[in-house]
Protein backbone atom coordinates (compact mmCIF):
# COMPACT_ATOMS: atom_id res chain seq x y z
CA UNK A 1 0.00 0.00 0.00
CA UNK A 2 1.36 3.39 -1.34
CA UNK A 3 2.58 5.42 1.96
CA UNK A 4 1.49 9.42 2.30
CA UNK A 5 3.56 11.85 3.35
CA UNK A 6 2.38 15.35 4.12
CA UNK A 7 4.09 18.04 3.18
CA UNK A 8 3.84 21.23 5.27
CA UNK A 9 5.53 23.55 3.09
CA UNK A 10 4.57 27.45 2.23
CA UNK A 11 6.83 27.78 -0.86
CA UNK A 12 5.46 26.54 -3.86
CA UNK A 13 8.75 25.71 -5.14
CA UNK A 14 9.58 23.90 -2.34
CA UNK A 15 6.25 22.09 -2.61
CA UNK A 16 7.11 21.04 -6.94
CA UNK A 17 10.51 20.10 -6.13
CA UNK A 18 9.75 18.00 -2.89
CA UNK A 19 6.64 16.76 -4.23
CA UNK A 20 8.74 15.65 -7.42
CA UNK A 21 11.36 13.57 -5.67
CA UNK A 22 8.79 11.55 -3.39
CA UNK A 23 6.83 10.39 -5.88
CA UNK A 24 9.47 9.22 -8.19
CA UNK A 25 12.34 8.14 -5.87
CA UNK A 26 10.18 7.52 -3.19
CA UNK A 27 7.08 6.18 -4.55
CA UNK A 28 4.85 8.16 -2.12
CA UNK A 29 1.48 9.69 -2.76
CA UNK A 30 2.15 13.25 -1.36
CA UNK A 31 -0.36 15.85 -0.07
CA UNK A 32 0.20 19.49 0.18
CA UNK A 33 -1.20 22.16 3.04
CA UNK A 34 0.29 25.07 4.89
CA UNK A 35 -3.15 25.59 6.63
CA UNK A 36 -2.54 24.24 10.21
CA UNK A 37 -6.51 23.54 10.61
CA UNK A 38 -6.22 21.19 7.92
CA UNK A 39 -3.05 19.45 8.71
CA UNK A 40 -4.80 18.48 12.04
CA UNK A 41 -7.63 17.17 9.99
CA UNK A 42 -5.72 15.43 7.70
CA UNK A 43 -3.77 13.68 10.25
CA UNK A 44 -5.96 12.85 13.32
CA UNK A 45 -8.63 11.39 10.11
CA UNK A 46 -5.43 8.97 9.43
CA UNK A 47 -4.51 10.19 5.95
CA UNK A 48 -0.59 11.32 6.87
CA UNK A 49 1.84 8.51 7.50
CA UNK A 50 4.95 10.90 7.90
CA UNK A 51 5.29 15.00 7.77
CA UNK A 52 7.51 17.05 6.28
CA UNK A 53 6.80 20.34 8.53
CA UNK A 54 8.74 23.54 7.31
CA UNK A 55 10.22 25.48 10.68
CA UNK A 56 8.99 28.90 9.26
CA UNK A 57 5.39 29.24 8.04
CA UNK A 58 4.90 32.26 7.38
CA UNK A 59 0.89 32.07 7.01
CA UNK A 60 -0.20 29.20 9.15
CA UNK A 61 -2.88 30.04 11.54
CA UNK A 62 -4.15 26.98 14.40
CA UNK A 63 -7.38 28.06 15.67
CA UNK A 64 -7.05 32.13 14.58
CA UNK A 65 -3.43 32.22 16.00
CA UNK A 66 -0.36 32.25 13.66
CA UNK A 67 1.48 29.08 14.40
CA UNK A 68 5.14 28.07 12.94
CA UNK A 69 6.27 24.50 12.07
CA UNK A 70 7.50 24.09 15.26
CA UNK A 71 4.32 24.57 17.31
CA UNK A 72 2.33 22.96 15.50
CA UNK A 73 4.80 19.96 15.91
CA UNK A 74 4.30 20.23 19.41
CA UNK A 75 0.48 20.23 18.99
CA UNK A 76 0.36 16.74 17.04
CA UNK A 77 3.17 15.15 19.01
CA UNK A 78 1.26 16.55 22.42
CA UNK A 79 -1.99 14.81 21.06
CA UNK A 80 -2.51 10.96 21.86
CA UNK A 81 -4.19 10.57 18.46
CA UNK A 82 -1.25 12.24 16.06
CA UNK A 83 1.55 11.46 18.74
CA UNK A 84 3.11 8.34 16.89
CA UNK A 85 3.24 10.10 13.25
CA UNK A 86 6.96 10.36 12.13
CA UNK A 87 7.79 14.39 11.77
CA UNK A 88 10.64 15.47 9.82
CA UNK A 89 11.34 19.45 10.32
CA UNK A 90 12.61 20.95 6.96
CA UNK A 91 14.06 24.20 7.11
CA UNK A 92 16.51 26.91 6.00
CA UNK A 93 17.60 27.98 8.93
CA UNK A 94 20.60 25.79 9.35
CA UNK A 95 22.90 27.14 12.13
CA UNK A 96 24.96 25.56 14.15
CA UNK A 97 23.10 24.61 17.05
CA UNK A 98 19.83 24.94 15.08
CA UNK A 99 19.10 20.90 14.77
CA UNK A 100 19.50 19.77 17.62
CA UNK A 101 17.59 22.89 19.87
CA UNK A 102 14.48 22.57 16.98
CA UNK A 103 14.38 19.14 17.99
CA UNK A 104 14.14 19.31 21.30
CA UNK A 105 11.58 22.08 21.35
CA UNK A 106 9.95 20.52 18.79
CA UNK A 107 9.76 16.68 19.87
CA UNK A 108 10.19 15.71 16.14
CA UNK A 109 11.67 12.91 15.17
CA UNK A 110 14.17 14.35 12.05
CA UNK A 111 15.45 17.31 10.83
CA UNK A 112 16.46 17.81 7.17
CA UNK A 113 18.24 21.62 5.99
CA UNK A 114 17.15 23.22 2.62
CA UNK A 115 18.00 23.21 0.33
CA UNK A 116 18.13 19.58 -0.17
CA UNK A 117 21.67 18.75 -2.53
CA UNK A 118 21.07 14.75 -1.89
CA UNK A 119 17.41 13.86 -3.10
CA UNK A 120 18.43 9.80 -2.15
CA UNK A 121 19.22 10.91 0.87
CA UNK A 122 16.47 12.42 1.82
CA UNK A 123 14.21 9.89 0.43
CA UNK A 124 16.30 7.37 2.69
CA UNK A 125 15.50 9.55 5.61
CA UNK A 126 12.16 9.61 5.11
CA UNK A 127 11.93 5.68 4.56
CA UNK A 128 13.53 5.23 7.75
CA UNK A 129 11.31 7.13 10.03
CA UNK A 130 8.43 4.92 8.41
CA UNK A 131 6.78 2.36 10.86
CA UNK A 132 9.01 -0.82 10.11
CA UNK A 133 7.13 -3.83 8.00
CA UNK A 134 4.58 -1.37 6.17
CA UNK A 135 6.69 0.29 4.20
Amino acid sequence: MTKTVLLVEDDLGNVRVFSRYLTKLGGFAVKHTEDADEVMQIVKAGQADLILMDVSLSHSLYQGRSVDGIKLTQLLKSDPSTASIPIILVTAHAMIGDKETSLQQSGADGYISKPVVDYRAFIDQVIALLPKGEA
